[in-house]
């Protein structure tokens, strides 16, 4: 009698009583039918007006159930009561109540086997109503109950205490059965409610998917020709869904490909697909429609019956054009350098990685040259960025130009160029080319009215002699490199294990770094960062300084890759954020917040949410004032850790910044797969867009149109003077940090600015 939790009662049973009256005529026949069995043999035996009264009594009982059937006939479009329910069970009970008044009327007025032959017929009566799907089960316990029950008075009344037990377990038995296939029933019906309501709210959500969203959907036959053409679907096509309908769907997206049997490979890739019947999912395939190419993204799945036949495709589709080749010029501008379009440091190393490979699998040899100009910082700081950049891009010229088709030539970066010699099987090859390659960048520059001269060091090493992996070759290159410019520059060395002095250097700094925080060497200074508009402090960046006892201070550009590199970064980098925490909390008032850099090296340990909570705790710092800056580093690795471990700080509070966006591996997906609060756009787009440098000023309208679609904020790094500011407010940033506005500064410098600037508002608003 219970409703099933998360339904209705009456809508889970109705459909079950209505079903009644489909048998109503049936179950009145039988009970006809099994009356004058019982009559027939209790003719002789019992008087005949007795008789006849039990007949009419269980012809009005059957007429009354009868009648209750017909009346819930509609129960499966109304919601039906309890009494109804009730009222039926009772008209059952009633007829189960007359066959137990035969059972007894034959206990006492026949003999015994009379009462065991009225039995197997009430029996049957039973079985009937239980096993029957066109019952109700309350009303069928009712009449099986009634039925049990005057069995059993009846074989007790004439003595036969065995047929007594089998009426007994018989009449339990059913109970028990028409319980449990009730449930089956209500749990079928359930089932298929759910079902029924699934559907409902598919076809719902497709109808609303073709009619508002701008994807489409697909399907085509056996033969992969279209049909059912939604009007969106043929809009892509540009025709009209009556001119497509029919037509083979390979055909009328290959083109003229179709004609020519020259189709894009990712069109091979759809055609195998159909031809496989195999599910895909956001397949990228490149289309001609109307003479254009366009790019869609599929998926599909086939169409299988019940009995395994194949009927065609359907799925879902859209235009993914303008991602595409947005995409492809952000990966342009992530693996090409701007200035020079060359590839930069990140396609060199995947280029050297190539390298090494080749060189593993056929035993020969690669080389990898890295080159710096002499006296270029002269002639910056002399006549400014903009000759500077243009003389960069001279260089590039000249080094392009000397390249053969087995040489990539890069921008490592600044005035640092490189080269990766696929096979550098001739030793000779190397040092023609290093001679060559100074020799032409030392030739005069004419630019701006200006004859230019600088130089060009180079240094080199060997794969796999000198290192059978990316980084060491870069490093025992630039080792090298350094060697050439201690040297006065203008040369070429090789790589020698005799460089390794500086390695020495390197071993003694990370000896006293490992020391440095217990002998409390390190320190914390803070920069500004400013709101574009209102140039008010937003926060500060905790940048860490180290003024160690043995070497002095140690900038950081040399100490914190060594941290890194040694996974001394994780002590530091937990030092620094309680640091950061307890200083923000203790001194700075609650809307300024504390931005913390944050090391790949610190992601990838099991507890760092748990220092983050901790140093959060202890300071009692609010999680909202706390910003983690990472670089995209940090997926290089692990990236599945590290985005955990963020998404987590996340959780608690914390928002997450990404740091030198646009150097480095910059993509699209990190910023898909992880909802950062602020990009900051290094600073050698700002210095590219003060110098009018028309990419860097596209990169950073498109940094920051990408940031505010997506809900984040953009923060310009190396602002340096007032114009620089102005420009960047003219490019719609939402903060600023750079020397204009303040230089890193210790935490009493910090406090000072905040009192002062607390003060300023005080008299502005009294």
């Amino acid at each position: 009698m219970d409703a099933p939790e998360g339904s209705d009662w009456a809508q889970v049973h109705g459909h079950q009583y209505a079903l009644l009256k489909e048998r109503m005529g049936v179950r009145a026949a039988l009970h006809v039918l099994g009356f004058l069995l019982a009559a027939a043999m209790l003719y002789s035996a019992v008087p005949l007006p007795l008789l006849g009264v039990w007949g009419m009594a269980l012809l009005f009982a059957v007429g009354l159930s009868a009648r209750a059937d017909r009346r819930l006939g509609d129960a499966d479009t109304r919601s039906i009561s309890l009494d109804e329910i009730k009222t039926h069970a009772t008209t059952s009970a009633a007829k189960g109540a007359m066959w137990g008044v035969g059972m007894i009327l034959s206990a006492l007025v026949a003999d015994p086997a009379a009462t065991v032959l009225v039995w197997s017929i009430a029996a049957m009566m039973v079985l009937a109503s239980s096993a029957s799907r066109f019952g109700a089960s309350l009303s069928s316990i009712s009449f099986t109950l009634a039925v049990g029950a005057g069995g059993l008075l009846a074989a007790l009344i004439a003595g036969q205490f065995i047929l007594a037990t089998v009426v007994l377990l018989s009449t339990l038995m059913s109970v028990f059965g028409v319980i449990e296939s009730a449930r089956v029933a209500v749990a079928v019906r359930l089932t298929e409610s759910a079902m029924q309501e699934k559907s409902e709210v598919v076809s719902m959500l497709l109808r609303e998917f073709e009619e508002g969203k701008a994807d489409w959907l697909w399907q085509i036959d056996t033969r992969r020709r279209l049909k059912s053409v939604s009007p969106r679907f043929a809009f892509a096509l540009g025709q009209e869904s009556t001119q497509v309908e029919g037509q083979s769907f390979l055909q009328l997206i290959s083109g003229n490909g179709w004609k020519t049997g020259r189709f894009p490979q990712s069109l091979h890739e759809l055609a195998e697909r159909l031809k496989r019947k195999e599910n895909f999912s956001n397949l990228l395939v490149k289309v001609s429609i109307d003479g254009q190419d366009r790019w869609w993204e599929l998926s599909g799945t086939p169409i299988i019956d019940e009995f395994g036949n194949y009927h065609g495709f359907r799925g879902v589709g859209s235009d993914v054009t303008e991602q595409r080749e947005s995409s492809e010029k952000i990966e342009y501008l992530a693996r090409y350098d701007t200035l020079t379009h060359l590839p930069n440091r990140r396609m060199l190393n995947e280029a050297l990685g190539e390298a090494l490979q080749y060189a593993a699998q056929w035993r020969s040899r690669c080389a990898f040259m890295m080159i710096d100009l002499d006296r270029f910082k002269a002639i910056n700081d002399s006549l400014g960025h903009l000759v500077g950049d243009r003389m960069l891009a001279e260089v590039a010229a000249r080094l392009k130009s000397l390249m053969t088709d087995d040489e990539v030539c890069g921008r490592l970066g600044g005035d640092e160029f490189a080269v990766v010699i696929r096979d550098a099987a001739k030793r000779d090859r190397i040092e023609n080319l290093a001679r060559e390659i100074i020799e032409r960048l030392s030739e005069p520059y004419e630019i701006e009215n200006h004859v230019l001269y600088v130089g060009a060091s180079v240094g080199s090493a060997l794969g796999p002699r000198d290192g059978r992996t990316v980084e060491e070759l870069l490093r025992n290159a630039d080792l090298a490199l350094y060697r050439a410019k201690d040297e006065g520059g203008g040369t070429h060395r090789e790589y020698e294990p005799s460089l390794h002095a500086n390695a020495e250097e390197r071993r003694q700094l990370e000896h006293s770094l490992r020391h440095a925080l217990e002998r409390d060497e390190l320190v914390l200074h803070y920069q500004p960062v400013v709101d574009a508009r209102t140039e008010g402090v937003v926060s500060f960046e905790a940048l860490i300084r180290w003024n160690s006892a043995e070497h002095g201070f140690v900038s950081p550009g040399k100490f914190v890759p060594l941290a890194e590199d040694t996974r001394l970064i994780v002590p530091i980098g937990t030092w620094v954020m309680q640091q950061a925490c307890r200083e923000a909390a203790a001194h700075w008032p609650a809307n300024v917040r504390v931005n913390v850099n944050v090391s790949p090296e610190q992601l990838l340990e099991p507890d760092f949410v748990a220092t983050v909570v901790r140093a959060l705790s202890e300071s009692r710092l609010d999680p909202k004032r706390l910003e983690i800056e990472v670089t995209e580093s940090i997926f290089l690795r692990d990236a599945s850790v590290a985005r955990k471990a963020l998404e987590e700080c996340m959780a608690i509070g914390c928002s997450i910044a990404l740091d030198d966006f646009g150097t480095g591996y910059s993509s699209l997906g990190y910023l898909r797969k992880l909802k950062f609060s602020t990009i900051k756009v290094d600073r050698t787009f700002v210095q590219g867009a003060a110098q009018q440098s028309p990419e860097s000023i596209a990169i950073i309208r498109a940094v920051v149109a990408m940031a505010d679609s997506l809900g984040m904020t953009t923060t310009a790094e190396g602002v340096e003077n007032e114009e620089e500011a102005a420009m960047i407010r003219g490019l719609n940033c939402t903060k600023i940090q750079g020397f204009h506005f303040g230089r890193p500064m210790p935490a009493s410098d910090v406090r000072a600015i905040l009192s002062r600037q607390a003060e300023e508002w005080r008299l502005k608003s009294a």
